[in-house]
């Protein structure tokens, strides 16, 4: 299904930076040299360290889902700043936050950034995704060469979810909360060997890595040539998962069933 969006979204200069916490993490910082907005941040102390290190003001906060990696370190951040915080309305949290639901638009002001709000269930059941400017921040719904596990929600919730995304301007940019780009598309190849884009996406990843840079971001683009949940009509995985005539759903599900053990 193709998202209507029903509203001009504009931004003015600014950084996304990514902030790495925990073992693969990244809580990302959107600024534009006097303040900032911070999506997920799962910890406090690396975020306080570098709004301090560019002498910024946070803002807001967005929180695409409930999970503990993605929330620890609101409560810190409220403390220290007072920011607006912005947060699925499906799910419960504890600290003081605004609800927001799809199609919502969130206009923060000293950024001059407005974003829409986009329902993404799957991983968890209220997940949401935060879209303006060409940029997408998806927490765990869409990675680098895959997506989420469905901790809470179903096969057919994921997917749809996913064909939301995808169907945004290719050119978006893709900003996930996870580093597993690598492992993901080492998960490709044994569906796709054949794939020349898979291929050299492969090639390009490991060499960021090897120069401590992050995959991310990457743009739906790229995830269309390379990231097999997205390509769930493409023969050559068809055939190797023994789905010759399956539908996407099918496809889509023992893929995701297939990652887990991978």
């Amino acid at each position: 299904m193709k998202l209507k969006l029903n509203v001009t979204l504009f931004i003015i200069m600014f950084n996304i930076i990514p902030i790495p916490a925990f073992q693969d993490n990244y809580i990302w910082l959107i600024e534009n040299g006097s303040h900032a907005v911070v999506v997920d941040p799962g910890d406090a102390t690396p975020v306080i360290a570098e709004l301090k290190k560019r002498s910024l003001a946070l803002s807001d906060i967005l929180i695409t889902h409930h999970h503990t990696d993605h929330i620890g370190g609101v409560d810190a951040l409220i403390r220290e700043y007072s920011p607006q915080v912005y947060a699925p309305a499906k799910e419960s949290y504890e600290f003081k936050h605004t609800p927001v639901l799809e199609g919502q638009i969130i206009n923060i002001t000293p950024l001059n950034l407005s974003l829409q709000v986009i329902d993404v269930g799957g991983h968890t059941i209220g997940h949401v995704a935060y879209y303006g400017a060409e940029s997408i921040f998806c927490g765990d719904t869409l990675f680098g060469g895959g997506c989420g596990r469905l901790f809470e929600g179903t096969p057919e919730q994921m997917f749809a979810s996913l064909q939301k995304i995808v169907n945004l301007p290719t050119e978006t940019a893709i900003y996930c909360a996870h580093e597993y780009t690598e492992r993901n598309l080492q998960f490709a190849k044994t569906l796709e060997n054949n794939n020349p884009a898979l291929n050299a996406r492969i090639l390009m990843s490991h060499e960021l890595r090897i120069a401590g840079l992050p995959t991310i971001p990457s743009s739906i683009a790229l995830e269309l040539a390379t990231n097999p949940f997205l390509r769930c009509t493409s023969q050559e995985i068809k055939d190797n998962l023994g789905l010759k005539i399956a539908d996407s759903i099918e496809v889509f599900t023992k893929l995701r069933q297939l990652r887990n053990q991978f």
